[in-house]
């Protein structure tokens, strides 16, 4: 494959909501472009992009796979994203790498939360958009009606560049505005196509639809309208023209119909990317600054090698794989670049085009390009790699917050080391995956952004590691507290013949408002007790805190007064005042009207307006209070606290109550006191496992 300049290259991704079609997009375009004979399909698992084996069994995408083909003299590198939210951060690296959104909308079910989501992702990037409709090969199929959605979810910008002649079962004509004629497709999959003129109907449908074009081409540039306005209309030669930087500057959105499923009017979208599309060249300069504060500009026009990796996967025959895009200058194989997060040096090894899993060797990728890379050794998604000397970062990603947790249970003692190296792999390739290591409730703690997502995890770390646990719902970090006051008079007395063990605590305690932590006190007088024993009271208090009273889970939100006690001059010592402390603690919190407080989560659900009803319902069902609602084109937005022991595997009952539809965030916002018939159960919960483990 020839080397391209940046202004021939264009790199998009391909984005949108679940089930849309993306991949099938895809496979058609490399049919177009003869990179593959025939298509394949997601049910056989035989697309180019959906290759690994957890795609091909779930039928349904995974990971972003990158694809490349020439079209019309141009180079197309374009990446095939998943719509399921649970795998969010693959779109997000390649929307971050791309300089063009193909956002694809299903013909029926319309716009999605995906939609929204990819968009409002793209914006942030500053990247410019396309809408493809797919399945206009459909049942039940209305364009019109889709159109208006996204016009009124996405802004009148939007221009249907095709629309379809005949929609619905059947569907192979394709009328063009932007050439004022009808495409009429063969339904063999092959993308081959005859065009005409039309006359009658479809040729004042045409001729609308042209200057519709026409018209909001126009609005975009001063120069235009004044001609528009002069003669009524623009030459085939101003629109063309015009038409590139309307699309940079977003005045100008265009829509495309297919049937990815036929190959139908695939062809007319490649075309256009071609012809008017975003290149590398179009993008501004980013501006970073360097090791010594300098602000350093990373452009095409730059001679050293700048890229940025936006995705590692492990793959089984070749190791680890890393996808980058070239910011600047070439990158050679057998060159040294410097890992500037990581301050090392990497060698450039093999270099590889993919199409899906099938890679191309080549020796050197220029400005604008993107490929792939073995064996990086420190190298990981969101890292820059420069020309040594060159000290630059460029921005990371900045990811969503995990909704879904999961407690791992080994299956076997043993493993613990293979699982730490595992669950770090994997998060240097998924930054949307978290884990931690709960040491108040002795669990390690999996993340992710839904049940899918963690299910894939835990696959490859069984695969890749050898390891066998099973998922289980993480324990809740409750708080114990007071809601009165208490007192004690411990005496802890020992003797084992020689020195014995004694030490007298009087303690009082008292609540203290949310979130004050545990305030320690002494109001000592007189010489009963020596101040050097305070801070072996203390310890004792803080132990009793660390493991609770009521149910194990630690104290919050209480002030202790060691106001007094007493001493032996011989059998007093430090572990005596310890015990008396700790015990005395106890006894005083007892007396306090102890209570347990659970953590309650801020949470944020954005549904279709149908599923408010059923939504809200399941929220008060889960103890929620609603704390408010935003409507947001077509979609709802309900905020409530929830308490964090009702939000298990909540992702997974939402999108069943939305048809997949609803996606949620939440976060921590603070503590409150359980009811009281919820307490006792998780008191008497405790209790029983504390007996389980003596019994051991």
């Amino acid at each position: 494959m020839k080397a391209y300049q940046p202004g021939d290259i264009r790199n998009f991704a391909i984005v949108g909501h679940a089930s849309c079609g993306k991949t099938m997009l895809s496979e058609c375009m490399l049919a177009c472009a003869g990179a593959i004979n025939r298509l394949g399909s997601v049910q056989a698992g035989s697309t180019v992009s959906d290759y690994h084996e957890s795609e091909q069994k779930r039928q349904i995408s995974i990971n972003a796979s990158l694809m490349h083909l020439e079209w019309l003299d141009k180079k197309f590198n374009f990446l095939d994203t998943p719509g399921y939210q649970d795998f969010i951060s693959e779109a997000l690296g390649a929307l971050r790498v791309s300089d063009l959104a193909v956002v694809v909308v299903h013909a029926v079910d319309g716009v999605g939360v995906g939609t929204g989501t990819v968009w409002n992702y793209a914006t942030h990037f500053e990247i410019p958009k396309i809408f493809v409709i797919n399945g206009a090969d459909r049942e039940h199929v209305d364009i019109d009606k889709t159109l208006g959605q996204l016009k009124e979810r996405f802004g009148s910008k939007l221009v249907p560049i095709t629309l379809p002649a005949n929609p619905g079962p059947g569907f192979n004509q394709v009328i063009d505005a932007l050439r004022g004629n009808v495409a009429t497709y063969q339904t063999d999959g092959s993308g081959k196509y005859t065009e005409e003129v039309p006359s009658g109907e479809l040729g004042e449908r045409a001729k609308q639809l042209h200057q519709e074009l026409i018209e909001k081409v126009a609005e975009s540039d001063d120069a235009l309208m004044e001609k528009f306005f002069e003669k009524g209309t623009l030459t085939d030669e101003e629109l063309r023209s015009a038409m590139h930087t309307a699309i940079l500057n977003q005045a100008v959105i265009p829509v495309f119909v297919t049937a990815a499923s036929n190959n139908i009017g695939v062809s007319r979208f490649m075309d256009f990317i071609a012809r008017h599309g975003a290149s590398p060249a179009d993008r501004p300069p980013v501006k970073v600054q360097d090791g010594n504060g300098k602000e350093v500009e990373i452009s095409v026009k730059r001679a050293e090698p700048v890229l940025f990796v936006f995705k590692t996967v492990s793959e089984a025959h070749v190791g680890d794989l890393s996808f980058f895009r070239v910011y600047s200058g070439t990158v050679l194989v057998g060159k040294d670049l410097y890992n500037t997060a990581k301050k090392a040096t990497e060698r450039i090894g093999q270099v590889f085009q993919l199409n899906g899993k099938n890679r191309v060797s080549v020796n050197q990728l220029t400005a604008g390009e993107m490929g792939a890379v073995v064996k990086l050794k420190n190298t990981h998604t969101g890292n820059t790699l420069a020309a040594p000397g060159l000290d630059v970062a460029l921005p990371p990603v900045t990811y969503p917050k995990p909704n879904i947790h999961a407690a791992m249970r080994l299956k076997s003692k043993g493993e613990e080391d293979k699982i730490a190296v595992g669950l770090a792999a994997l998060h240097d390739e998924d930054p949307t995956f978290l884990y931690h290591v709960d040491s108040e409730l002795h669990q390690t703690v999996m993340s992710g952004q839904g049940e899918l997502h963690l299910q894939v995890i835990s696959e490859r770390l069984k695969t890749r590691y050898k390891v066998d646990f099973d998922l289980i719902e993480p324990k809740i970090p409750f708080r114990e507290t007071i809601k009165g006051k208490g007192d004690s008079k411990y005496r802890h007395k020992k003797q084992t013949g020689g020195a014995g063990q004694f030490a007298e605590v009087w303690m009082k305690l008292e609540p203290l408002p949310r979130n004050s932590g545990v305030d320690f006190t002494e109001s000592l007088v007189g010489q009963n007790v020596d101040r050097v024993f305070v801070p072996s009271v203390q310890k004792g208090v803080n132990s009793a805190c660390t493991e609770g009273v009521i149910a194990g889970y630690r104290v919050v939100d209480v002030k202790i007064d060691f106001y007094d006690g007493k001493m032996h001059p011989v059998d007093s010592k430090d572990i005596a005042f310890q015990i008396a402390g700790k015990e005395a603690f106890r006894e005083a919190f007892l007396k306090a009207r102890p209570c347990l407080l659970e953590p309650i989560y801020q949470i944020e659900v954005k549904i279709p307006d149908d599923y408010m009803g059923a939504v809200i319902g399941d929220l008060s069902s889960r103890r929620g209070k609603i704390q408010g609602m935003d409507s947001e084109g077509g979609f709802q937005i309900v905020k409530a606290t929830v308490p964090q022991k009702e939000l298990y595997q909540y992702g997974t009952v939402l999108r069943s109550l939305t048809g997949g539809r609803g996606v949620h965030k939440e976060d921590f916002d603070h503590y409150e006191e359980m009811p009281r018939e919820m307490e006792e159960k998780v008191i008497a919960e405790a209790k029983k496992a504390k007996e389980a483990k003596q019994e051991e």
